[in-house]
C-alpha cells in the first residue's frame, strides 16, 4: 500500500541508523591515525567508511550561513530574526548589524522537496541592497496534525500576512512555483486596498500559464488524473515523527524523481567522492559534500497543498483563464494597479519555459506600461535565472534598479 511507503522507509533508515553511526565513529578514529601521503588502503578505508555514514538524508533545515555581508565599502554582520512564525512557516529576517536604511524585500521560496536555504546565494546576493526577509517553511513531518491542513490558500494568505508584518512599500520576489501565490497575494491585497499591498513583484521563472510551450514538467503532470497523484504519491507521516499520519508527498519520492532525472551524473559525483578522499584531496571532496548536504536535506509538501497545486496550475490553468478562487472569491490580476511589474525568464529553462512567466504581464492589465518589466536572460536555465554568475552580474543590476525605481 503506497500510503505505507514512507512508514517503511523511515524504519529502515531507522535500523541502519547503528551502521551509520559506527562508520561515523571509526572515520573518527581512523583520522586520528598518522599515515604517510602514499598510504592509500587508510584512505580507501575513510572513504568507504565516509560514504556509509552519509548515506542517509537529512529532514533538518541546514543553515544559511551568511555571518556577513559587503554593503558598500563596509562588511557588516548579518543576523536570522524570526520576526513572525505560525506552525507552517517563519518570516525570517536577515537583518544588517548598524545596516543603512534600505528597501524592505519579502523573497518567497518555493515548497518543492528542499528547504529554503536553497536560496541562500540570491539571499546574499539581495542583501547588498536591501533589508531582506525569507519565507522559510517548516518541514510538515514536523507539524502536528492538530495544527490543521495547508493548501494553496493557505500559502497564498501567508504572503499576505508576511507582507502585513513587513508594512507598506515592501517589495516582493517570487521564485518559481509560487509565483501563482504571489501573483493571487498582490492582486487580493490591491482590490482590497490593503496598506500593506507589495510597491513591486517581481516573477521569476514562475508557472503563471504552463500551457504556453509547456515543459516534459508540465506534460506529466497532464498526463495523469490528480487521483493518479493522490493515490501514487501521497503518503502518511511516520508514526516516529511529531506530524505523525500528516498525509505528505515525501522528501525522499520527489528527491529520487529528481535524482532519476540525471542519474549518470549523480553516480559519477560519488565515484569521484570517494576518489578524491581516497587520495586525500579534501579540497574537492568538500566541494562534492558540500553540495549533497543541501542536496540530500529534503522537506516533504503538505498533501493538499501539493495536489491543489497540480491540479489548479499545471491541470486546469485556473488563473490564467480568471478561474482562479481565494476563499470564495476570484483572484483578479487586473485589481493591480499602483505596483511595478517585472517577470524574469531563462532562455534553457527546460521546467518552466519561455512564455510561462511573461504571461503575468498580460493579466496584469492595470499596471501602466511604464511600471512594466521583462527580462529574458540569455544563456541560462531554471536554476541560473535566481543563481551563479549570470544573476549576479546580469539579472540581479536589473532587479536592483526596478525595485528602487519603485520604492
Amino acid at each position: 500500500m503506497m500510503s505505507m511507503l514512507y512508514q517503511a522507509y523511515q524504519n529502515h533508515m531507522d535500523l541502519t541508523a547503528p551502521w551509520r553511526t559506527g562508520a561515523a565513529a571509526a572515520l573518527r578514529y581512523l583520522n586520528l591515525v598518522p599515515r604517510g601521503a602514499s598510504d592509500r588502503t587508510f584512505g580507501r578505508l575513510a572513504a568507504a567508511l565516509e560514504l556509509i555514514s552519509r548515506s542517509s538524508l537529512s529532514y533538518a533545515r541546514p543553515d544559511y550561513g551568511i555571518g556577513s555581508v559587503t554593503v558598500g565599502n563596509r562588511e557588516l554582520e548579518v543576523t536570522e530574526e524570526v520576526a513572525y512564525a505560525t506552525p507552517f512557516g517563519s518570516l525570517l529576517h536577515f537583518r544588517k548589524v548598524d545596516g543603512p536604511e534600505q528597501p524592505r524585500l519579502l523573497l518567497v521560496a518555493p515548497m518543492s522537496g528542499h528547504f529554503a536555504t536553497l536560496l541562500r546565494g540570491t539571499v546574499k546576493t539581495l542583501l547588498q541592497d536591501h533589508d531582506v526577509y525569507i519565507t522559510d517553511w517548516h518541514n510538515p513531518r514536523d507539524i502536528p496534525r492538530k495544527e490543521g491542513r495547508f493548501g494553496l490558500e493557505d500559502y497564498t494568505d501567508h504572503l499576505i500576512d508576511f507582507l502585513g508584518q513587513l508594512g507598506p512599500r515592501a517589495h516582493m520576489v517570487a521564485i518559481c512555483q509560487p509565483s501563482v501565490s504571489a501573483l493571487a497575494a498582490a492582486a487580493i491585497m490591491s482590490e482590497d486596498n490593503h496598506p500593506a499591498r507589495p510597491a513591486s513583484l517581481t516573477l521569476m521563472a514562475g508557472p503563471i500559464d504552463t500551457r504556453i510551450q509547456p515543459t516534459k514538467v508540465n506534460e506529466f503532470a497532464k498526463s495523469k488524473p490528480i487521483k493518479w497523484f493522490e493515490d501514487n504519491l501521497i503518503n502518511y507521516v511516520p508514526m516516529q515523527c511529531k506530524g505523525a499520519l500528516r498525509q505528505v508527498y515525501p522528501g525522499f519520492v520527489q528527491l529520487t524523481a529528481f535524482v532519476s532525472m540525471n542519474l549518470e551524473r549523480h553516480i559519477k559525483q560519488h565515484i569521484d567522492l570517494a576518489d578524491h578522499l581516497a587520495k586525500g584531496e579534501t579540497a574537492k571532496a568538500e566541494v562534492i559534500k558540500t553540495f549533497y548536504d543541501e542536496y540530500f536535506a529534503v522537506m516533504d509538501l503538505p498533501a493538499e497543498f501539493y495536489i491543489e497545486t497540480v491540479r489548479d496550475v499545471f491541470q486546469e490553468h485556473l488563473l490564467p483563464q480568471g478561474m482562479l478562487m481565494h476563499r470564495g472569491r476570484p483572484v483578479n490580476p487586473a485589481a493591480i494597479r499602483r505596483m511595478g511589474l517585472m517577470t524574469v525568464e531563462g532562455e534553457k529553462d527546460d521546467i518552466c519555459s519561455i512564455g510561462q512567466t511573461l504571461a503575468a504581464q498580460d493579466l496584469c492589465t492595470g499596471v501602466r506600461t511604464y511600471r512594466k518589466v521583462h527580462h529574458m536572460q540569455a544563456g541560462v536555465g531554471h536554476y541560473g535565472v535566481f543563481s551563479g554568475k549570470r544573476w549576479n552580474n546580469e539579472i540581479y543590476p536589473l532587479l536592483r534598479d526596478f525595485v528602487h525605481v519603485n520604492s
